[in-house]
């Protein structure tokens, strides 16, 4: 099984000065390196992430070996190279350089391209490009680029957005998809729909959230939440709640469990907030219900 390099790792077979870095700032699924390099004539192991370089400083003569192809051109800055995961490559350039790296790691990128495109991703590869201007990446990484230099409040957050926007950018242009099924113009297949409900039951007293179910449908949130109303008739959220009150409703008519217990046990935030669900879809509280039950 071929291994892949990590963004930290590169420095290995790309020695150079770091000069900023997003390490240990908790970004999830994007990353920046920005590096000061001197003249390199180096191999580069595939990388387990999809790099887009942008120029900063110095202009240079540049050459690039991909698939066994020699690509030759001068960069200067604000030019970007792509860099497709899992790619070997050879890099060659003549000049002292200034650059900083984008990482999008593929899960984050395959999840864009399933919401994007509406159809399970079986893989996704950036085109060759050793050199082009694209003011749109440039900003993106620029403005990425002063995220990791400073602790500004909400910091993760908003680079989650530029990585989302960039990952769509680099799909509309510099991107070819393939796919692991063909498109559903319906809703979801019977095989998942039985995975999902067993998924929902089993953890039905913890928090679910639309990406949970979206992650283990290989779906992306949109494109899952469309297909998921069409095959069960409603939203994910108001089904797990359906679910949430019907066994609550079970386990207070048996009688044995505390309300407080059961309210936990059925994934509500607290006894009070099951109270509101129940009184508001059954017209009836918790309390008389046990009532019934135990009359």
């Amino acid at each position: 099984m071929r291994q892949f390099i990590t963004p930290s790792e590169l420095p290995k077979w790309v020695p150079g000065e770091l000069l900023r870095s997003s390490e240990g700032l908790g970004w999830n699924g994007v990353g920046l390196r920005a590096y000061r390099y001197e003249p390199l004539d180096v191999p580069v192991p595939g990388m387990v992430d999809f790099m887009i370089v942008s120029y900063k400083r110095g202009s240079t003569r540049m050459e690039r070996r991909f698939e066994g192809r020699w690509t030759r051109t001068h960069c200067h800055p604000g030019d970007i190279s792509l860099l497709t995961r899992s790619q070997e490559s050879h890099w060659h350039w003549t000049g002292e350089i200034e650059v900083a790296h984008a990482y999008l790691s593929d899960s984050l990128v395959s999840k864009v391209a399933a919401d994007v495109l509406e159809r399970p991703i079986a893989d996704v590869r950036l085109h060759d490009l050793l050199q082009t201007k694209d003011a749109v990446v440039s900003s993106i990484i620029d403005t990425i680029a002063q995220e990791a230099g400073s602790c500004a409040v909400g910091g993760a957050l908003y680079v989650e957005a530029l990585s989302t926007q960039l990952a769509v950018h680099l799909l509309r242009n510099y991107a070819c998809v393939s796919y692991r099924e063909p498109a559903h113009q319906g809703g979801l297949p019977q095989a998942l729909c039985r995975r999902l409900v067993e998924y929902i039951e089993t953890r039905l007293h913890e928090g679910i959230t639309l990406e949970d179910l979206a992650g283990m449908s290989g779906m992306g949130t949109w494109t899952l939440g469309r297909r998921f109303r069409q095959s069960f008739g409603k939203a994910p959220h108001a089904y797990i709640m359906e679910l949430r009150v019907l066994r609550a409703r079970r386990l207070l008519s048996q009688g044995a469990m505390p309300v407080k217990a059961i309210a936990s046990a059925c994934g509500f935030a607290d006894q009070a907030h099951m109270t509101r669900v129940m009184n508001c879809r059954l017209g009836v509280t918790p309390a008389a219900l046990r009532r019934q039950g135990t009359a």
